[in-house]
């Protein structure tokens, strides 16, 4: 079975057309593993995309290669997750549109995509060393647009797909692009490179958040010299260092990446539900 994102089945959908069904949640009650608008491609051999896995997942798919082979090419499915025909206990209930794919659905869904990634923030991460690689691997997969900076070419090594990578010196033309609601991390080489860059993401306004990688003991040298140059308080208290700070003692690059990549899934995804705690497994997620 070959796996794809979605926008990658419909680019080579749209250069060689194969069956395919979209199964498609159109609504959705109480706990669900998926919202409304979730949509998964099917095709034989292809799968990509998700409707919240499990039991659902299994029935839309099996579903998907009987129209296929039947010739079906339209169902409505209403779905209890926790009724006797789907083993997953979430307590919810969904609607499924399963389709096969046309022209104009492959541009409505283009279309939702399109419009999902530029409702997606950006973060900025500046510094390419074995955090930063480690960094830009757990981050690239989360719906953010993430550009990487750093002047030393050779340092970035393999980059994830829909990374932009920014091979530059020039830090602080790139950080004036940074619109309100952005994100900044940053982990360079040099501590004085580092003090440059959190000053001016601290001055520069709408930023929702800034990491800085480092110890309690650079953080409170960092607000020492910030303060001397008139940084205030309240805008001191805009910097979250050290980044990733869970309780987990664990100096291992791709283990800070992904404490990391929750903090930022926390304070730059979703502000909003900061202390609501976490809400997947209420939420029916399925493996």
């Amino acid at each position: 079975m070959r796996r794809y994102t979605p926008k990658q089945l419909l680019g080579l959908w749209r250069q060689a057309p194969q069956p395919l069904v979209v199964a498609r949640v159109t609504l959705t009650r109480g706990s669900t593993p998926r919202e409304e608008g979730a949509f998964m491609l099917v095709g034989q051999d292809v799968v990509a995309g998700t409707v919240g896995g499990g039991a659902l997942e299994l029935a839309c798919e099996q579903h998907a290669r009987t129209m296929l082979q039947s010739g079906e090419a339209l169902c409505e499915r209403q779905i209890v997750l926790g009724g006797s025909n789907v083993s997953q206990c979430c307590g919810g209930r969904v609607a499924v549109r399963l389709e096969v794919l046309s022209a104009p659905l492959c541009a409505q869904l283009e279309q939702q995509l399109a419009q999902q990634n530029a409702q997606c923030p950006t973060l900025f991460l500046f510094g390419a060393g074995h955090v930063g690689r480690a960094l830009a691997h757990a981050l690239a997969p989360l719906p953010l647009r993430l550009v990487w900076v750093d002047p030393r070419a050779h340092e970035f090594g393999h980059v994830p797909e829909g990374v932009e990578a920014r091979v530059t010196a020039a830090w602080d033309d790139v950080l004036a692009t940074a619109e309100p609601g952005a994100g900044v991390l940053v982990l360079t080489p040099s501590h004085t490179l580092d003090a440059l860059i959190v000053e001016a993401a601290l001055l520069q306004p709408g930023l929702a958040y800034i990491g800085l990688i480092g110890s309690r003991t650079k953080r409170l040298r960092f607000e020492k010299s910030f303060s001397e140059v008139g940084i205030s308080p309240q805008q001191l208290a805009a910097l979250v260092c050290p980044i990733g700070d869970r309780g987990v003692r664990d100096k291992r690059p791709e283990v800070i990446a992904a404490l990391v990549a929750a903090e930022v899934v926390e304070k730059l995804l979703h502000p909003a539900q900061q202390g609501e705690g976490f809400a997947g497994a209420s939420m029916g997620a399925s493996a």
